[in-house]
């Protein structure tokens, strides 16, 4: 669930202008706002430490800054160099920096090119969008947009009209564009941008139930040309692997398990990492029955970025509660030596010490963090942050997920407490990770949910999950924000910082320093 339209605004202003006060310290006195240079695949795959390429900056998803200049003695010295107003909507998106100017994503498809330096406006594009999307698409999450990705001399953008498009980055005017869905037909929600790969644009969506199978895909297209590529849908259909997982519901009839969030790439693996979301409804007993498993939903899947075909898949959680698992992968080389003291479930063949290519990180609502080999998706191990009652344990030898079976909806009307509540835990706001440190900072929520299972058809539910909810804050706290960090080698928690207000997106820097938000609209270092 996305948080509210003011406080998300007033955390994306601070962070804005925290984003200009750092950028301008790293540019010199006068943009180059007439040009840009080509962003070849290489800057991509290690970006100038003094731009800002992608959304977490680079394609491992790490969120961190090499930039050194500030650090615990002067960073008390900030001070706002300019702000300046968005467009209205939920303010949720990542600037891209390149030869000093700033490529703002708004909401309701309205990309800008800011100057870094003074914040003056260059030019902006605003899509004509059609006035029937409400008709359609889930309206709360129309206009939604958290990134953009450049390449060459072109920006690249999911529209709320499901098309991908292209921009020329100096004049703001569109190169090519091309239809991913007929919305009318297999609507699906653009709520993030893509990345690109290897001179291929890679993007997920949020797909609405009434758009079926067909609406749930990653697709590649060609980013000079915007020719796709290749299509991955994300439900298994007949005759496919995975399709006896659905039981005997129809094909058409399945749907709703999207990849909404940005993808990671690792380019010597060749290896695109994306994450999916729950069913609609959530609880299974509507859905073919609580004992089938529902592929991909609530999964990490590794694509070949060539092709699309998953190499490897592993299932985090067979949700009945809306805790959705389609947040950044970090790609980290690190020795794996979970603490059994500190990790509630590990590999036994896992040898302590051996260095392991590893996909780690919070993926989903839950708040547990997994750590896979990102080679072969071996699972490693896994531990808990926040306070969750969901998952009641994994086996550390095959990496099973058992779920909490006295919270497993069987029957409408059966009412549960759910930690955390859909909005998490862990939810769309991104974690960090530092190299200086070996250690994952993640943003993260005291928060449960009464939830009770009823109907499409019962007002007081959710029309797109049938689930009537309450939340609460977590027992055994009164702060709802928290931020912990965890090492990627250990699995030990270093230290946990808690506040009233819910937190959001982190960066660490080379500065030694992790800079995040609140939605009470403060900056914190």
């Amino acid at each position: 669930m996305p948080a509210s339209d003011s406080p998300s605004f007033r955390t994306w202003l601070a962070a804005f202008a925290f984003a200009a006060v750092t950028v301008a310290a790293s540019l010199p006195a006068q943009a180059q706002v007439a040009r840009i240079d080509p962003v070849t695949d290489a800057e991509l795959q290690d970006p100038s430490p003094d731009e800002w390429l992608m959304w977490r900056r680079t394609l491992n998803g790490w969120g961190y800054s090499p930039l050194d200049q500030i650090d615990r003695d002067n960073v008390a010295d900030l001070r706002m160099v300019w702000s300046r107003g968005l467009g209205p909507g939920r303010q949720q998106g990542t600037p891209l920096v390149r030869n000093g100017v700033m490529y703002m994503p708004n909401p309701r498809d309205l990309i800008q090119a800011i100057d870094a330096v003074t914040g003056d406006l260059l030019r902006q594009y605003q899509r004509d969008r059609p006035d029937d999307l409400a008709d359609y698409m889930i309206p709360g999450l129309i206009g939604h947009n958290r990134n953009i990705a450049i390449y060459d001399t072109l920006l690249f953008d999911s529209t709320s009209d499901d098309y991908v498009i292209a921009l020329d980055a100096t004049t703001g005017e569109v190169v090519w564009e091309t239809e991913v869905l007929d919305y009318r037909v297999n609507p699906a929600n653009q709520t993030s941008g893509p990345i690109v790969a290897d001179g291929k644009v890679i993007s997920g969506r949020s797909c609405h139930p009434r758009g079926g199978p067909h609406a749930c895909v990653i697709v590649a297209h060609d980013a000079l040309t915007g020719e796709e590529l290749w299509r991955r849908r994300l439900i298994p259909g007949p005759g496919e692997f995975g399709d006896e997982t659905w039981g005997d519901v129809p094909f058409e009839e399945r749907g709703h398990v999207g990849s909404w969030m940005v993808p990671s790439f690792d380019p010597e693996l060749n290896l695109v990492y994306v994450g999916t979301s729950v069913t609609s409804p959530p609880h299974k007993f509507m859905l073919g029955g609580v004992d089938r498993t529902h592929l991909y939903h609530n999964s990490t899947l590794a694509l070949n970025a060539d092709t699309g075909e998953i190499v490897w898949y592993y299932q985090h959680l067979n949700d009945s509660w809306d805790l959705d698992h389609p947040f950044e992968r970090l790609l980290v080389d690190t020795p794996v030596r979970p603490d059994p003291a500190a990790v509630s479930w590990i590999n036994p063949r896992l040898q302590p010490g051996e260095e392991r290519r590893v996909l780690t990180g919070i993926p989903g609502k839950t708040g547990v963090v997994y750590t896979l080999d990102r080679e072969t998706g071996e699972f490693l191990w896994a531990t808990p942050t926040i306070t969750q009652n969901v998952i009641s344990g994994i086996d550390g030898a095959t990496g099973a997920v058992s779920e909490n079976a006295e919270l497993v909806f069987t029957a409408q009307g059966q009412v549960v407490l759910a930690c955390p509540h859909a909005s998490g835990g862990k939810d769309w706001e991104a974690g960090a990770y530092s190299p200086l440190t070996n250690t994952m900072y993640m943003p993260l929520r005291n928060v449960c949910a009464r939830m009770r299972a009823s109907t499409f058809e019962d007002e007081e539910a959710s029309r797109l999950y049938a689930i009537a909810w309450r939340s609460q804050i977590a027992p055994g706290t009164d702060q709802v924000g928290a931020v912990h960090a965890i090492s990627a080698e250990t699995g030990a928690t270093a230290w946990v910082y808690e506040q009233r207000a819910a937190t959001m997106s982190l960066v660490a820097t080379g500065g030694g320093l992790g800079f995040g938000g609140g939605v009470n609209g403060r900056v914190r270092a």
